[in-house]
Formats: C-alpha cells, structure tokens, sequence
C-alpha cells in the first residue's frame, strides 16, 4: 500500500497537522522538524495525494487547455508558451485535442468542468451561442487564446488580425503588384477567414486596386491546398504575381507548387505566409510571412488566467499584442 501522511507522522515523530504543513510549504514549522518529516517523506517514498489536497482546499492547482490541433505546428508552439507559464506558476495542465468540432469543444468544456479545474484556456474558431452560454456558466475563469470572440464578452489574448493582413498586402502593392492572391481560410472562420479576408479587401482599396475574385481561393490550411491553389492561380488568364496565404503551411504549398512548374520564386512570384512557424524558415527560398508571436499568446494567456483564478487585478479584459512582418527570399526587398 502506498505510504499515507499518518504513516509518515509516525514515523517522523509529530502529528499530521505538521506533516501537512510541511508538504504545503508552510514557513512555521522549525527547520529541525521540517528536516526530520523531509526525512520520514524520502524514507517512505510518501507522494502526497492531490486529489485530497485539492478537496480540502478547493483548488485543484490544474488548467484544463483546449486546442483544436495537437499535432499542429502553430498550436504546438501557443501550447508550449501556456505551459511554460502554467509551471512557472506550479500549475499542471489537462491537454485536450478538439479537432475544431463545435459539440467536442463544448463536451470537454463541460468534461474539464467536472474534473474541478481551476481555469480553462480555450482556443478554437467560432464562439458560437452555444459556446458563449456554457462559458456563462462555467464556475472557474475561462481566457480565449488565438480566439475570437465578437462580442468581446470573454477574456481573450490575440493580434490585430485585420491589420496583419493589410500591412501583408501593402507590402506587396507597395512594389508595384497589381494582381495579388489570396489563399484563405474558410470564410466563415473569423481568424482566418473574415478577419484575415477583410485586411486583404482593405489593403486593395486603400492601393486604389480592384478586387478580382477569382484571385481569391478557399483553402484548409494544409499543403496540399497550396499546391492545388497555384495551379489554378496560374491557370488564370491574367495569374498573380504575388500570393498571400492565411497560414504558413498553405504558403509552403504555394512554393513548392510554382517550383513544380518551373516558376521562380521570388523572380515570376512572390509569396507572403502568416504564423511564422519553424516552417518559415525550413523552406528554400525562405518564407516572408506576418509575425504573430505564437508563444507569447500562450504565455499572455495563462498569466491572465492566473490572474483570474487569484483574484489579481486585470487591468486589460482584452489583450492585443504587436505583430510584424519579417521579409525573407520568397519575396524581393522594396527598393
């Protein structure tokens, strides 16, 4: 049987008030008797049982995070900055994959709830109704990550997606591309589609250039539909000379897929990514793309929840961090 806190009071000589105090780090106690409990723990292999410590407490010092894609590079990197921060401040963390599926995040929602998490970060697209109600309701503080929330009812950190993209596209008018292309995201995905969508038209307009849509194609962010979208942007009468893709993944696609046809890339095409994943860089000509510092949005994320959940003052509910654009080869510098 695994050793108990009455097996090490026991052993160690005091009562189990004291052993207590010791595991929760408690200062009063005198450093002899801290020394002999630490002592009777390491002799007896003692763990101490979370699952009580939390019920005696009320906190169970665990985070629930819902992230749409595990395997993902981008939400692998916004993961990595909530967890650093998630021990940086003795939390553990729950990890759970929702394939951006509306009923499975609001299953695991509920799921996390009824484990008695003491916070959830969430990421996925769309904040539904559905969604907005079961975070109404949710007993513990819940921060968005990467998320969009329309109504700003709900804490979130993220970029100026919008402004990404306009500054993306103005780049490239800026020298001189009068036919740009977009590879987008679904439409109806508020990032990556209307947000992301809406600097593109935005930038156009302020150019004084004509939307076209057949320079607009819907993609779903993997490589392939890079590849399959410059077929068919070059099929064009009059094709792009440069292309803007929602994600650095699609923007690879792109490349490799003007390459295959014996276009050059920056020379016949230019192209410009969002993310800046290690994917940016691991590609020849290396990727120009908008900087959207992934780690910090995690990290941003799980200091804000910890805010929440200790009842620290916030002084910003809605969290907008810089982005930029870093020029690389698959783009020509301005002269």
């Amino acid at each position: 049987m695994n050793p108990t806190i009455y097996d090490v009071a026991r052993e160690a000589g005091v009562s189990m008030a004291t052993v207590s105090r010791v595991v929760n780090g408690n200062p009063n106690v005198k450093p002899t008797t801290r020394k002999k409990v630490l002592a009777a723990i390491e002799r007896l292999g003692y763990r101490p049982n979370a699952v009580a410590r939390g019920l005696a407490s009320k906190k169970s010092t665990t985070v629930g995070v819902i992230i749409p894609d595990i395997s993902s590079i981008f939400f692998a990197e916004l993961a990595r900055g909530i967890e650093d921060i998630a021990t940086m401040y003795k939390y553990n963390i729950i990890l759970c994959n929702s394939d951006q599926n509306k009923e499975k995040e609001i299953h695991l929602i509920n799921t996390l709830l009824e484990k008695q998490v003491d916070g959830i970060v969430f990421m996925g697209g769309e904040i539904t109704d559905e969604h907005a109600e079961q975070l109404r309701r949710s007993p513990v503080p819940v921060v968005l990550a990467a998320t969009i929330d329309p109504k700003e009812e709900f804490p979130s950190v993220n970029i100026d997606y919008k402004q990404a993209v306009n500054d993306a596209i103005s780049f490239l008018t800026e020298q001189g591309h009068k036919r740009i292309g977009m590879l987008s995201g679904p439409l109806e995905d508020p990032i990556n589609g209307y947000q992301k969508f809406a600097g593109y038209r935005e930038a156009l307009e302020q150019a004084g250039i004509a939307f076209s849509e057949d320079l607009v194609i819907i993609g779903d962010y993997t490589h392939d539909s890079g590849v399959e979208a410059v077929g068919t942007f070059m099929s064009l009468a009059q094709p792009p000379t440069a292309i803007f893709t929602s994600n650095d993944e699609m923007a690879l696609g792109v490349i490799h897929g003007a390459q295959d046809s014996g276009r050059s890339v920056p020379e016949d095409l230019e192209v410009v990514g969002f993310d800046d994943t290690r994917l940016a860089t691991m590609v020849r000509p290396t990727l120009s793309t908008v900087v959207q510092p992934l780690y910090d949005i995690g990290a941003v994320s799980m200091r804000l929840l910890t805010k929440y959940m200790n009842k620290e003052e916030v002084s910003e509910h809605t969290v907008c961090l810089p982005h930029r654009l870093e020029s690389r080869g698959s783009t020509k510098s301005l002269s």
